[in-house]
């Protein structure tokens, strides 16, 4: 791998970092943005290097905000991989994003929720964790009452991540990104 790919990738992990920490000060619901640079650098550079930004954030959370990150960069790895091969496979426009983002909205939650429910309780630590005890509350299976939750914010924040990665291609200068990849679509 050269250089500049090791440079884009570290980027797009500042990118997953700062685009997190920045809607988290904000208390926005159903928004999270903290997968934004994994999809950036799994369209830009393909599945394996877009599930290492996703795997690297996580591990570049747990040392600077807490070990509990780690375990979920199984989740943002599976979500490189997924927009990355979808990506190479249809380009990645507007619709391709919107695709992907509903498909992720579904994908992550499975991959998360079992994580969380293991090592949590099925708590996350934020607000939809009020979601979480109402319906273990109300009798439903604690996987249920953690997985609902995490579809309900990811419906909002994959799509949207998605459809941001596409605009911010449709505004980089088509000479840099072609350096790298030939998987985004003429719509950007």
């Amino acid at each position: 791998m050269n250089t500049k790919k090791i440079t884009f990738a570290s980027m797009c992990i500042v990118v997953n970092i700062v685009f997190g920490m920045f809607v988290s000060m904000l208390n926005l619901p159903l928004l999270f943005l903290d997968t934004v640079g994994t999809v950036l650098g799994a369209v830009v550079l393909g599945p394996f290097l877009g599930a290492t930004i996703g795997g690297c954030t996580n591990l570049v959370l747990g040392l600077i905000s807490g070990p509990t990150n780690i375990p979920f960069a199984l989740v943002n790895i599976v979500l490189g991989l997924v927009v990355g091969f979808v990506a190479s496979k249809k380009g990645f426009g507007y619709k391709e994003a919107i695709f992907t983002g509903l498909l992720l909205a579904v994908v992550c939650p499975l991959v998360g929720t079992p994580i969380s429910v293991l090592m949590f309780g099925g708590l996350s630590g934020s607000g939809a964790d009020l979601l979480v005890g109402f319906l273990v509350q109300s009798g439903q299976k604690i996987f249920t009452s953690a997985f609902i939750p995490r579809i309900v914010s990811n419906i909002v924040d994959k799509p949207l991540s998605c459809i941001m990665v596409v605009y911010f291609l449709s505004k980089m200068p088509k000479g840099f990104i072609s350096g790298y990849s030939r998987s985004i679509s003429k719509n950007v």
